[in-house]
């Protein structure tokens, strides 16, 4: 099938993002001519789009190649994500190391993804040397400029005292506002602080926003932790847990 695009089309970036939802196959077309004209963020969008096969073939080495373009050009996502590919070792073989310099090279630039990928290398010392208190500070950075899942793991550090003076109502706050900034962790880690405080209610909600958003990996985990917990309304969600778990490995 043709489509006619019109040229403000093929150059509003923000409208290609859009356009995605509604038809991904226009879309990539749309994208394909408009990184192919030089649009910095059209040709980050095609990456990504290559990286998902959403409305076009999946090829990841050509999006890593595309990737590394709009990198070239300043792109700090795209920066990101040359990190992520090596990191997985999408299109490419998985270096660690690797993906840390491009990581550092965006977190130094301000990206608060970047900062959040650095810093969960440095805490398991995947390809960088472990360095904890290097990696809360770049939790803490990522989540001042309002990144929801380096919100959840600050409260991790400071409820744990992990590297720093423990200090619950700090962590209480970050869960907070990870919940509310959408992160399913961060839903569940304040769901954990309501029902230590008896708000039972409230800390349902929160698990089930967490149930509705949850990967997979996140969901078998949390079944385990809500099957051991003393209060009924709590336990009985660890069975919808696993069944949303078991009904994502079928369509994996």
């Amino acid at each position: 099938m043709s489509f006619q695009l019109r040229r403000e089309e093929v150059l509003d970036a923000a409208g290609l993002a859009a356009m995605l939802e509604d038809s991904p196959a226009r879309a990539a077309q749309a994208i394909l001519l408009a990184a192919g004209e030089g649009e910095v963020e059209a040709q980050a969008l095609l990456g990504q789009i290559l990286l998902d096969g959403q409305g076009i073939a999946q090829d990841q080495p050509l999006a890593l190649r595309w990737f590394g373009i709009a990198a070239g050009r300043g792109h700090l996502m795209a920066r990101n994500m040359l990190g992520r590919c090596h990191e997985h070792g999408w299109g490419c073989a998985a270096d660690a190391s690797v993906a840390a310099q491009h990581y550092r090279i965006a977190a130094e630039a301000g990206l608060d993804w970047a900062m959040y990928n650095l810093a969960n290398l440095l805490a398991t010392g995947r390809g960088v040397t472990v360095d904890r208190q290097q990696a809360l500070a770049l939790y803490r950075r990522a989540a001042e400029l309002g990144h929801a899942k380096s919100m959840n793991l600050l409260g991790r550090y400071l409820e744990e005292g992990q590297v720093c003076q423990a200090d619950p109502l700090a962590a209480r706050d970050w869960y907070r506002r990870s919940a509310e900034g959408g992160d399913f962790r961060g839903q569940f880690s304040f769901a954990a602080v309501l029902a230590g405080e008896g708000r039972i209610d409230d800390a349902v909600i929160w698990l089930e926003k967490a149930l509705a958003v949850g990967n997979l990996n996140f969901l078998r985990v949390a079944s385990q932790t809500l099957a051991d917990a003393t209060d009924l309304r709590i336990q009985a969600l660890a069975t919808r847990y696993q069944r949303r778990a078991d009904e994502l490995t079928r369509t994996a």
